[in-house]
């Protein structure tokens, strides 16, 4: 290796760019790790619960007060559990009790109890007749799966929307990419509790996060696994038990599959498997359009790997087969929906506000949603001048973009929502997970220790 090394001048100063490290600010990494990151799970669980309450008690929107009676009941079960839990390990410092698995279990019975379970309870009664059980998204999902089957495109055309009566004009759009239809074609076939689609969107989340885990997870035991798989946990309860993503997933539900699918395109991408990588996300991407800034840089760190194309082809690739079947079928409403309509040029408005310094300045200033435009599209240029001149060569490096870029991109945008959120908030700690060292690099790159992998 030294005589590679000789030959190769320039790689140990590549080697330095691209060996995984664990740099985390002082003050998050001493919150994450007091008492075995017992502290911080007594405080997420305390918090969530002190919120559900609120939501439960004030929310003017019924599916949310629903879904905040069960999961404040979940939360404050594992608030004292994390709390017993912190007691037992003043005492017993060594019981697995309080290990990195025990927490892992209360992780998953938390999500069970506040997100799986109110899904299950709201759909049941939704199919008993309820009719206020669930959100727009849920409605336009599940009818833009019936004209699918029936038209062969999940879109109305502006024609057949402005047909519509006034008060139905706004749930004729379908705002998302056509893959999401794929959700609403168990409400199409029959009429039940399991058919309702938030249950068909926890199941792909719950898929999703699963593979996820199994390509990022250690084997317990090892020497290095109690660092990256304790980050892994974190990662997992901010894309799950996290009020914004249970709340979410319970009452609506489209993001969650969404987020999914880009933190396993991000596992991928960490372990070293490109082409996975782009399939992944390029799945999201024929879901929603929120996926496809993270596609982006999926590609940029492919290409600074020398594995673009393999990244590309999916990430690419399936959202453009999923438009291309109903841009055949229907360009004109492809184009109102997924295009005029998020704009805001639609025939109704987005109902989409909440109080962010985008929409702050486009309902305040003269001109103010050419001026929110005119700050996203130069936060826009300013990051891909970013990426242009320094594009991500670690996975982590590429989530930590993703992360920061959505939120600039949430804040500024004139119609957005609290709950997107969700998306920068789970790839922001999600990129520790992603810094696993020892981890093979992708061809083309060398190893931790200096390796050259290329064949």
């Amino acid at each position: 290796m030294a005589g590679a090394a000789t030959s190769r001048p320039d790689t140990l100063a590549r080697v330095s760019t691209t060996t995984p490290t664990r740099r985390r600010p002082g003050w998050w990494h001493r919150i994450d790790t007091a008492a075995g990151g017992l502290a911080l799970d007594l405080g997420l669980y305390a918090v969530s619960a002190a919120f559900a309450a609120v939501t439960a008690a004030t929310s003017t929107l019924l599916p949310h007060r629903a879904w905040g009676g069960i999961a404040a009941l979940g939360y404050l079960a594992a608030a004292f559990v994390a709390l017993g839990q912190l007691l037992l390990r003043r005492h017993r410092p060594g019981s697995t009790l309080v290990g990195l698995p025990a927490r892992w279990l209360v992780t998953v019975l938390t999500w069970s109890t506040v997100a799986l379970l109110p899904v299950v309870v709201q759909s049941v009664q939704r199919a008993a007749g309820r009719t206020d059980r669930a959100q727009e998204e849920v409605l336009v999902v599940e009818e833009s799966g019936r004209r699918l089957v029936e038209t062969g495109t999940p879109y109305l055309g502006p024609d057949a929307i402005a047909a519509l009566p006034p008060g139905e004009q706004l749930l004729g759009y379908t705002p998302y990419q056509p893959g999401m239809a794929l959700f609403g074609l168990p409400r199409a076939a029959t009429d039940a509790w399991w058919s309702d689609a938030r249950v068909w969107f926890a199941v792909g989340t719950a898929l999703a996060l699963l593979l996820a885990v199994r390509v990022l997870r250690r084997p317990m035991g090892t020497a290095a696994a109690l660092g990256p798989d304790a980050a892994l946990l974190r990662g997992v309860q901010a894309a799950t038990v996290l009020p914004v993503c249970a709340l979410t997933l319970a009452t609506g539900g489209d993001d969650l599959p969404v987020l999914a699918l880009c933190l396993l395109a991000l596992a991928f991408a960490a372990t070293a498997r490109p082409g996975w990588a782009g399939v992944a996300v390029g799945l999201a991407g024929a879901l929603k359009l929120f996926a496809w800034p993270v596609a982006a840089v999926l590609v940029l760190w492919g290409i600074s790997r020398r594995v673009g194309l393999r990244v590309a082809a999916g990430a690419l690739g399936l959202p453009a087969a999923a438009l291309l079947p109903t841009l055949l079928v229907d360009r004109d409403a492809l184009v109102e929906n997924v295009l005029r309509f998020p704009l805001g040029h639609g025939l109704v408005s987005s109902p989409a506000q909440s109080p962010f310094p985008g929409h702050l300045i486009a309902e305040a200033l003269p001109a103010g949603r050419a001026v929110a435009a005119a700050l996203l599209v130069a936060a826009a240029v300013a990051i891909a001048v970013r990426l242009a001149r320094r594009p991500p060569r670690t996975a982590r490096t590429a989530a930590l973009v993703c992360g920061y870029g959505l939120l600039v991109a949430i804040l500024l945008m004139p119609t957005t929502r609290f709950g997107y959120l969700l998306y920068p908030v789970a790839f922001l700690v999600w990129a520790a997970a992603l810094d696993v060292p020892g981890i093979r690099q992708p061809a083309g790159e060398e190893g931790p220790q200096g390796v050259d992998l290329r064949t």
